[in-house]
């Protein structure tokens, strides 16, 4: 298994599926992910709340041990603003990779956040950011991979999106992230800018291969979320509507196998009296 300051070092492009719970981390696993995404959106959504900065950081930790006991690849964390000051990003840091993450990033957005493709974000000042990854380098341990998230391209605009891209780069984040591209001409201006840089993208405007050929680093996609919140809607609504479901015979066998059930119960069996 390849790590991701490794992959970074080789200038290997890493994809990552979004995942919010420790089933859909082992089907990313199963599947042949080499990395995989704690989305905070879907964290949140998972316990019945939007992504407007509701979420503490020890729930967020609690969901980051989750994913990282489920698998054996690398997990990356999105952190919000990092809870607070640079002191709170520091511990951040700490907690983050004490439960197992292997790369975490924090953002720019004033608290509290909001999804990173919702209109009204506000940024904190640069002089004010700065410090906190400063921190969060100075905090995390070994190959652990710190990423600078900016929010400013909405509010801001472009120029002051490669001031901040740079700056945290300078300051130590060893990917940077710019947020809420929703076009391609975007994605042009991002590369054209910001291209000499090691970035993380996040969308679904172009596939994989053409984001990993614009030189992108790290790549997470959302899809897996929006097709799990869809599938699960479907058949909520099928089951009401019906009373009853087409299941799928093999599912739960499968289901057990890849939970490692028959592993767990033949372990049980040697304790036996």
């Amino acid at each position: 298994m390849i790590s991701l300051r490794q992959a970074l070092n080789e200038k290997r492009a890493v994809f990552a599926p979004y995942v919010f719970d420790g089933l859909q981390a082992r089907l990313a696993e199963a599947a042949g992910f080499e990395a995989i995404y704690m989305t905070g959106f879907g964290t949140a959504a998972a316990r019945g709340m939007p992504d407007v900065g509701l979420l503490t950081q020890t729930e967020m930790v609690a969901n980051v041990a989750v994913l990282a006991h489920a698998v054996t690849i690398p997990v990356i964390c999105d952190a919000d603003t990092g809870y607070g000051n640079a002191l709170n990003v520091a511990r951040t840091v700490r907690e983050y990779q004490r439960a197992g993450a292997s790369a975490l990033h924090i953002e720019d957005q004033v608290f509290p956040k909001r999804c990173g493709f919702l209109e009204g974000k506000e940024v904190i000042p640069l002089r004010e950011m700065v410090p906190k990854i400063r921190a969060a380098v100075d905090a995390k341990e070994g190959e652990f991979v710190i990423i600078g998230r900016t929010d400013a391209l909405q509010p801001e605009g472009w120029d002051s999106v490669e001031a901040r891209a740079r700056a945290y780069h300078n300051a130590g984040a060893d990917v940077i992230f710019v947020d809420g591209i929703k076009t391609r001409a975007d994605l042009d201006e991002c590369c054209r800018r910001l291209g000499d840089l090691p970035l993380l993208y996040n969308g679904t405007l172009e596939n994989r291969e053409q984001i990993i050929a614009r030189g992108f680093r790290l790549i997470i996609h959302p899809g897996t979320l929006l097709i799990a919140f869809e599938g699960m809607r479907a058949a909520m609504q099928e089951l009401h509507a019906r009373g009853a479901m087409d299941n799928a015979p093999w599912a739960f066998a499968q289901m057990l196998e890849l939970l490692g059930a028959p592993e767990a119960l033949a372990f049980g069996k040697r304790y036996e009296a």
